[in-house]
């Protein structure tokens, strides 16, 4: 495959997935508890990562 031809799939892929991030975003009541659950979850998981690459690089 060609390179030029491979990055522009690539773009076109990010470019849907962007999309559908968008969409899923807007279809959910940004109000709602079940998002703001979502939320809190995702930043702890995200501490959580970050302390475990912390822990492992630094032992």
């Amino acid at each position: 495959m060609y390179p030029e031809l491979f990055l522009y799939a690539e773009k076109v892929r990010a470019g849907e997935l962007r999309a559908e991030a968008e969409r899923h975003r807007l279809s959910r009541p940004s109000g709602s508890a079940v998002r703001k659950w979502e939320t809190r979850l995702g930043w702890a998981l995200v501490e959580t990562g970050l302390r475990l690459v912390h822990r492992t690089t630094a032992g």
